[in-house]
């Protein structure tokens, strides 16, 4: 079927891809009930399962779409959400077991990520496929810890699956996912050797990892630019490349030049501006961060832990007072940078979707003494709600949801 006119390249691309894949098919089965326990039980998916159920299935469900989880193949795992959007998508054929891979289903979300290495958005109509239309998604692949792809991360629905911020939200908990089976695969190598490596090589290794893990450590969080430090040195980025490292820093797999030129410019014509700025920021990390990385094609960042990693795991593991704390302002706030906008969003979203279903005074006030909390009139009303009533602080918050009420 040819590609009709209009379309954005990337799709266009695909549908060309998927030339031989009938167009009113569905996808068959490929993995039976028995391999489908066997993969989420064990390995990177089962570990990335969990990760997907605490973060994420609960937004998922309330937006009215769904969830899913494929292997390297696209092949998919698990899927669960709305019940409406579950019994919808089991119509179209969207349902475990079912292959989705782009060669063999056409444009979609999560075949089209496996393909491309890299999250993409695909609206109703730019699926190849007759019985996908009435559906848009988002998906991002997953990671293991040696950068090998072991899966799709993939949102489902009407046009909320397809809202802006909706990437950033799949790549963070893309991250979350990817860290926890790095996490995984780290704790099994070290029990297969801790029985055969002497103690004292073991605590050597040990000290060498932890080093290496911390080697090198981005700010982002309340400042225009980016600090970069490595153990005792510290310094001060542009904003260009704060923002370059803001971005890959958020997204682990990596971005094309095309799509990077977007995030941080906002213009996709900005490729040869973009390369230029990336060989110097190389230079710049061979100077002060010799353990980081910035690989091409994709551009992918290893190497470097960023402060936006450190209080967002401060979040996922309930310690949301750590996390406050942590919470110095928003990300790179002088910069107007797409990719650097949606992950300033998505860091302040996820702070206070966590702080409001804590609903404890402690997370609440913390959060209220931020920047972006005293600005929110639903957390000031959380905290109102939850204060004693005899509190002195109950009249300053009054006054300060009337206020901004009256904007």
């Amino acid at each position: 079927m040819p590609a009709p006119a209009g379309l954005r390249p990337l799709v266009a691309e695909s549908w060309r891809r998927s030339a031989r894949v009938d167009p009113d098919g569905l996808p068959t089965l490929a993995l039976d009930d028995a391999q489908l326990d066997a993969i989420r039980g064990q390995g990177p998916i089962g570990t990335a399962l969990a990760v997907v159920r605490r973060l994420l299935l609960d937004d998922v469900r309330a937006a009215g779409c769904v969830v899913a989880l494929t292997d390297a193949a696209g092949c998919i795992v698990w899927v669960d959400g709305a019940r409406a959007a579950r019994r919808a998508a089991e119509d179209m054929g969207f349902t475990a077991g079912a292959d989705w891979a782009e060669e063999h289903a056409g444009t979609s979300a999560p075949g089209t990520a496996l393909r491309l290495g890299r999250g993409v958005q695909i609206r109703s109509e730019e699926h190849y496929a007759t019985a996908v239309k009435a559906f848009s998604c988002t998906a991002v692949p997953l990671h293991a810890a040696d950068g090998s792809v072991v899966g799709a991360l993939d949102i489902t629905g009407d046009d909320r699956a397809v809202e802006r911020h909706t990437l950033p939200l799949l790549t963070a908990t893309a991250a979350a996912a990817e860290a926890e089976i790095a996490l995984t695969a780290l704790r099994h190598a070290t029990r297969a050797t801790s029985t055969t490596v002497p103690r004292a090589d073991r605590a050597d290794r040990a000290d060498r990892v932890r080093r290496g893990a911390s080697s090198a450590e981005l700010t982002l969080l309340g400042s225009d630019t980016a600090t970069l430090r490595t153990g005792d040195r510290a310094v001060r980025l542009s904003e260009r490349h704060s923002e370059v490292l803001a971005v890959l820093a958020s997204t682990p797999g990596g971005l094309a030049a095309a799509d990077l030129a977007v995030a941080v410019y906002g213009d996709r014509r900005a490729v040869p501006t973009l390369r230029a700025e990336v060989v110097r920021l190389r230079r710049v990390l061979a100077d002060h961060a010799p353990g980081a990385h910035l690989s091409s094609r994709p551009y992918r960042l290893t190497g470097i832990r960023t402060d936006v990693e450190t209080v967002l795991s401060a979040l996922d593991r309930g310690a949301r007072l750590q996390a406050v704390d942590g919470y110095s302002g928003p990300v790179l706030p002088g910069s107007a940078s797409p990719g650097v906008d949606d992950l300033r969003d998505a860091v302040r979203s996820r702070f206070r979707e966590s702080v409001l279903t804590d609903g404890g005074v402690d997370a609440l006030q913390a959060w209220s003494r931020t920047a972006d909390g005293a600005a929110d009139p639903q957390v000031l009303r959380a905290l109102l709600g939850v204060l004693p009533r005899r509190s002195p602080r109950r009249a300053g918050l009054v006054a300060a949801i009337e206020a901004l009420d009256r904007r």
